[in-house]
């Protein structure tokens, strides 16, 4: 998990806080449609396309919300985040938009795009072995050391709200649904999806979805407390998490309707379904939420919410991977 805490756990009252934040910030994606995927399922399907969001993914939601909850002289002095890529590039580039310098701790096997990215918008990197180090422990070490502010990927309440946002912009736009697919790394967007759906589209059931190697939360809510697992190795790269946080897990625990997996075969055929059908670039872990609907037999005459959580993929990689 991202580090021992005793914050509160964030309430839908946050999520409109950071949507005041983020008003005139943050993209409002857009929500799109398939014909192809509605006769697939036999439901009427609504695509949220975070991967069009700023730095190409939801995660500039939390990170920016984040660091605008700090007061000035925290600002000033700075954060430091640890991430494989999207929440490296989201917090880079808030500091930036915001004043506050960042320092990234990022693994050497994240995808080379997103390193060059994060030291685009700004930020210092510093590189470790996921496999052998312990990200947290240095993150923890630089802040104590720079005194700078540790915002994690998802474990932290004004990150949760933050990505709260877009299943809040979602169900405003579309309305009610009777469930909503997400992808399930740590946690941060399938609990802010809850907290926003709890309190917008009352008995919609939000479902959370994970790579089939990395299961941590699925074990994790079966055995009623947060199981560790090791490093998983899958493609879906934003999703090698390896337990849920002290903040997601009760969130989880008490609002998401279930955990389901897929395989990373089904995530390269949900990329190519993307790119030909919607014409849109969908990095794998992106696909997560679309490819368990797509995989699911129980859809007929609903509507579903579906959240497409980034879109950065190396282009020789993605190209790679849907030519099969």
């Amino acid at each position: 998990m991202d580090q021992p805490t005793t914050q509160r756990l964030p309430t839908y009252a946050d999520v409109e806080e950071a949507a005041g934040r983020l008003d005139g910030v943050a993209h409002r994606t857009p929500v799109m449609t398939s014909r192809t995927a509605n006769a697939r399922t036999g439901a009427e399907l609504f695509f949220k396309m975070e991967n069009l969001q700023r730095t190409g993914a939801f995660k500039f939601r939390g990170a920016y919300n984040s660091i605008a909850a700090l007061d000035a002289d925290a600002r000033a002095r700075g954060v430091v985040a640890f991430s494989s890529g999207n929440h490296a590039q989201a917090i880079a580039h808030a500091g930036a938009l915001l004043g506050a310098p960042t320092v990234i701790v990022m693994p050497t096997d994240a995808p080379t795009i997103k390193v060059t990215a994060t030291r685009e918008y700004g930020a210092e990197v510093v590189l470790y072995d996921r496999f052998t180090e312990d990200r947290e422990a240095i993150g923890r070490r630089l802040a104590a050391e720079r005194g700078l502010a540790l915002i994690p990927p998802f474990d932290h309440p004004d990150v949760i709200a933050g990505q709260g946002t877009a299943t809040k912009e979602l169900i405003e736009e579309v309305g009610h649904l009777d469930r909503i697919y997400v992808c399930l790394g740590g946690g941060g967007l399938t609990s802010g999806a809850c907290l926003a759906a709890g309190a917008l589209a009352p008995g919609c059931a939000v479902y959370g979805v994970e790579p089939e190697a990395g299961d941590d939360v699925r074990r994790s809510l079966e055995a009623g407390r947060i199981v560790q697992i090791p490093v998983p190795k899958t493609i879906a790269d934003g999703a090698q998490t390896t337990a849920p946080g002290a903040l997601t897990f009760p969130l989880l625990q008490a609002n998401v309707a279930g955990v389901v997996t897929v395989s990373d075969a089904a995530l390269v055929e949900t990329m190519r379904f993307f790119a030909e059908r919607m014409k849109q670039v969908v990095e794998p872990t992106g696909c997560l939420a679309a490819a368990a609907a797509f995989a699911a037999d129980d859809l007929a005459g609903k509507r579903v919410g579906i959240v497409v959580s980034g879109g950065n993929v190396d282009l020789a990689r993605f190209a790679a991977l849907i030519a099969g």
